[in-house]
Order: C-alpha cells, then structure tokens, then sequence
C-alpha cells in the first residue's frame, strides 16, 4: 500500500529527556527515541501501525492536512 506522506512534529522534550515525533493529521500517534533518526524510524513505524489498523477496523484514513506555520523573520 502507498502510504500517504503525513506532517512529522520532531521536537526534543526536555521533560522526557527525548526527541518526540508527532504526526498531528493521525490522532494519537506519535513515537519517540534517544536520536532524532530513532524517533523518525520510530514514528514510521507507528504511522503504518495506525494506517493498517484503522483499515482493519474500516475506519476512515484521513489525508494529510496538517502544514506547520511558516513564521517570516521582520
């Protein structure tokens, strides 16, 4: 199955002393991982989790949406 390309948040929480991926358009999923490059391997993974359960279950896929706000420097 060609896999939609969804929105990656990839940000470091200091809280959790990790890098969290969340994909804001797949409601909750999100991963997380000591390198970014885990988080994204991660991420990946849970992404075509999310996808091959909610076909499973004939729930509705949703497609991508989410862009992030582009802020221009003034």
């Amino acid at each position: 199955m060609n896999e939609p390309h969804y929105h990656i948040n990839l940000f470091w929480s200091a809280e959790d002393a990790c890098w969290i991926a969340d994909v804001p358009d797949l409601k909750p999923c999100s991963a997380h991982g000591a390198t970014r490059a885990e988080a994204l391997e991660n991420v990946n993974g849970a992404i075509s989790g999310w996808l091959d359960v909610a076909g499973e279950r004939g729930f509705a896929i949703p497609l991508p949406r989410y862009r992030p706000a582009i802020y221009a420097a003034g």
